[in-house]
């Protein structure tokens, strides 16, 4: 089924009896019945833009969005009372900020690392998880480190810290760019490149049912996530992390984490 261009929406978890919302401080152009809350771009919802397939933290599983991202978010929402609408789009929109100053989102979870560059166009939630980046290749290659690929092809996705990580340190290779994580590991999958390279908890989740495959190296980028909203959102922010650690001191990130991970977090 065809992603793009066209935007693809999913409304997530059942709707609240309670929908909160209002005139926030964080000057926004959304509406939303009631007062006291954050501002939303759409009423009862809080519309959420991510990049798929990005599992396990964002996929489509029988027409649904799921994920450890999406069971986040879902917090969120509840905690605002509304519903949570998810829409795929591309990454370069999330984290160039366009999508939220155009009103197409209120949030996205979208595996995304923080840096000093996306907070020019971005607010960042806390940090929520942390990430490095991996190179992926077929068992037997040969390729166990990114200066194995001389003279080779190395795919890596549009706009994320893979792809200049790869350019910064693959001079070797060909670093060949793909729009989303799906495209880059079909052509992993297919021979299209030789490697790939992306953060490692994809990677380590996509080997355990391409059992060819494997993670040859990971580099220590120490990265972290967090929730991207647009600049000046602070009524929203404030929410979002409230959320984030209301939900590590009650035990609830653990359970999220262990559903989609298969183990609890060393540390968070």
């Amino acid at each position: 089924m065809t992603r793009r261009p066209t935007l693809k929406l999913w409304a997530l978890v059942p709707a609240m009896a309670l929908v909160l919302a209002g005139c926030g401080d964080d000057g926004g152009d959304g509406s939303n019945a009631g007062s006291g809350g954050p501002e939303l771009v759409n009423e009862g919802k809080l519309t959420n833009c991510t990049g798929l397939p990005y599992k396990p933290f964002e996929y489509e599983d029988n027409g649904e969005v799921v994920g450890f991202d999406i069971d986040l978010v879902d917090l969120v929402a509840k905690k605002l009372g509304v519903e949570q609408e998810v829409i795929d789009t591309p990454f370069d929109g999330i984290q160039s900020g366009a999508d939220f100053n155009s009103g197409k989102c209120d949030i996205s979870s979208a595996g995304m690392t923080i840096t000093d560059e996306r907070k020019q166009n971005i607010d960042f939630s806390d940090p929520y998880f942390d990430a490095t980046q991996a190179l992926v290749a077929k068992k037997g290659s040969g390729i166990k480190d990114i200066t194995d690929l001389d003279g080779k092809k190395l795919g890596a996705q549009n706009s994320t810290t893979g792809y200049d990580y790869a350019n910064e340190n693959a001079k070797g290779a060909e670093v060949i760019n793909f729009e989303d994580l799906g495209l880059l590991l079909t052509a992993v999958e297919s021979g299209q490149v030789d490697a790939g390279i992306n953060d490692n908890g994809v990677l380590f989740d996509w080997v355990k049912e391409k059992t060819d495959f494997e993670v040859v190296k990971e580099f220590d980028t120490g990265e972290q996530y967090g929730m991207g909203l647009r600049k000046g959102n602070t009524a929203l922010l404030e929410v979002v992390n409230d959320v984030l650690a209301e939900a590590k001191s009650s035990g609830e990130y653990d359970k999220i984490y262990e559903k989609w991970f298969g183990t609890k977090p060393s540390s968070n």
